[in-house]
């Protein structure tokens, strides 16, 4: 049954609780960084030194609204909280891309944007199709962020990672699922013989992380599988030409009854983007970078 926010009356999702946080660090993160984004941005005392903007890019938008399960409580959607967070920091996205394969989801989010004065664009698309059209639209000097939310790992296309590499100034903040990687290798793969193991892995990791099965071997036990398709995944990105956070800046997201769901992390061209998140990631009982 489709949910209809309360608010205003539009079509909304429905998410867990640990939602809240991952968008908190979706925010901190916009917030930390408004000083270099406002570089890019255009100046109204100098409209003939555009410097390519600052474009915020989510490829899994869903409505922009949602409904936390069981309970009343109703939050915005990434595209949502990520723009009112550049509006808040004083240096607003000069453009958003969105993307969702839910048309429905798709025009409810981007009729939110706009009711916002978003400047938005929206491709209905898979996302590894909606990155090869915004490529086109991105320009070469800009500075760009991207926030990658999938479903699940599989729908983490490797792809989507090469398309983005080749653009200068880049950042994404990536949700990678920690959840699927144990569901399918601790309570699936056990139990299974090396021809099947080797089909449910192909069937997750491939698009994942290509080329895979020629670096690790799955003969051995599954956290040594599952540490060496993180460890590959992160060679593939440097190899490409994005860094991965250090793994003491990922952020493991739990839900109500604390099971690991997945991690957030940042991977970006630029060193500083590494300082950023590293401020924006910090727990309260951490003091700031800044």
């Amino acid at each position: 049954m489709d949910l209809f926010c309360p608010i205003d009356n539009m079509l909304a999702g429905e998410v867990g609780l640990w939602a809240k946080q991952k968008h908190e660090y979706l925010s901190r993160y916009i917030q930390v960084s408004s000083m270099v984004r406002k570089k890019y941005l255009p100046d109204p005392a100098k409209p003939n030194e555009y410097k390519g903007g600052a474009t915020y890019i989510d490829l899994f938008c869903g409505a922009g609204r949602s409904k936390i399960k069981n309970s009343n409580e109703w939050i915005d959607g990434s595209a949502i909280a990520a723009w009112k967070a550049s509006v808040a920091s004083g240096a607003p996205f000069s453009k958003i891309f969105i993307s969702d394969s839910n048309q429905e989801y798709l025009s409810t989010c981007e009729a939110r944007l706009l009711a916002l004065g978003a400047p938005v664009i929206a491709f209905h698309k898979e996302a590894v199709d909606a990155i090869e059209w915004c490529r086109l639209f991105l320009n070469e000097h800009g500075l760009h962020f991207v926030f990658i939310d999938p479903f699940d790992l599989k729908s983490l296309d490797f792809r989507i990672i090469q398309t983005l590499a080749g653009l200068k100034r880049l950042d994404m903040l990536i949700h990678l699922s920690q959840m699927d990687l144990q569901r399918n290798m601790v309570s699936n793969l056990r139990k299974l013989s090396q021809e099947e193991r080797e089909k449910i892995l192909k069937s997750d990791f491939d698009s994942f992380v290509p080329g895979w099965r020629d670096a690790i071997d799955t003969r051995q036990g599954l956290k040594h599988i599952r540490d060496q398709v993180i460890k590959y995944w992160t060679q593939k990105c440097t190899q490409v030409g994005v860094t991965v956070a250090k793994d003491v800046n990922w952020r493991l997201i739990t839900g109500q009854k604390n099971q690991p769901l997945y991690w957030l992390m940042l991977v970006a061209k630029h060193e500083l983007a590494h300082k950023f998140w590293a401020a924006a990631a910090k727990t309260e009982s951490q003091n700031s970078l800044f």
